[in-house]
This record gives C-alpha cells, sequence and structure tokens, in this order.
C-alpha cells in the first residue's frame, strides 16, 4: 500500500513540475511582448523544473534556436556572454523607450518604468560574464 501511495504521489510531482515548467515557458513567452515580464528567468525556471520532471521537454528548451543557447550556457557555466548582455539590454531600452512613448501624461508611471528598466540592467549587467 505504502508502495503505491509513492508511485502516486511521484506521479503527481512530476506532472505538476511539467504544469509548472509550462507555465513559466508561457510567461518567458509573454515576457518577450511586455516589458514588465522578464523572459529569461522564467526560461531558467522551466528549464530546472523540465530538467525534473521531463528530460523531453528539457532538450526541446536546449534545442530551441532562441533560447537554447543562452540556457545552455547558463546551466553549464552560470554566466552569460557579453553579447548576450548587450541584446538584452538594447531589447530592454527599446521595449521600455516604446512604453514610455505611449504614455504621454502620467508621469509616475513613466518614473516607474524607468526606476524598472534600470533595475532590470543594473541585474543584468551583475551577471558574471563567460570568459573570452
Amino acid at each position: 500500500m505504502r508502495a503505491i501511495f509513492s508511485d502516486l504521489k511521484s506521479f503527481f510531482k512530476i506532472h505538476l513540475f511539467i504544469l509548472l515548467g509550462w507555465f513559466f515557458v508561457l510567461l518567458g513567452i509573454i515576457g518577450i511582448l511586455l516589458p514588465l515580464l522578464p523572459t529569461t528567468p522564467f526560461l531558467l525556471i522551466a528549464s530546472a523544473l523540465f530538467v525534473k520532471s521531463s528530460p523531453r521537454f528539457h532538450q526541446m528548451l536546449l534545442n530551441n534556436r532562441w533560447f537554447g543557447p543562452i540556457i545552455r550556457e547558463w546551466e553549464e557555466t552560470r554566466t552569460l556572454s557579453r553579447k548576450i548582455k548587450y541584446k538584452a539590454s538594447f531589447l530592454i531600452i527599446i521595449v521600455f523607450s516604446i512604453s514610455l512613448f505611449f504614455l504621454k501624461n502620467n508621469i509616475y508611471i513613466k518614473m516607474l518604468l524607468i526606476g524598472i528598466a534600470f533595475a532590470l540592467l543594473f541585474f543584468l549587467w551583475r551577471i558574471r560574464e563567460q570568459p573570452e
């Protein structure tokens, strides 16, 4: 009887991790379009969940042509290349600038967005860089 409950618990844990992994993938995809949601951390969380639950889905993330190399680099070395940092910085600046352009009259939200952009850039550039 105890073995049945152990198997059942393992079954639910694996499927919960898969479900959460896809939830974080979805948040990462939404984060591409919305400036307040960071894409990369959500995809790294999804990758960690898939490592524990589904090698197939983990491999799908690693094989993705846009996100795969970045996730693989992070998993192997816990670093980001300077090229990736420049690309991420460029996207942060562009997306936040577009948002600021459309918020013509609300100075408080503009200040909040600028603060968030600076915080994102600060934390991005604090990540160790891959040695050349």
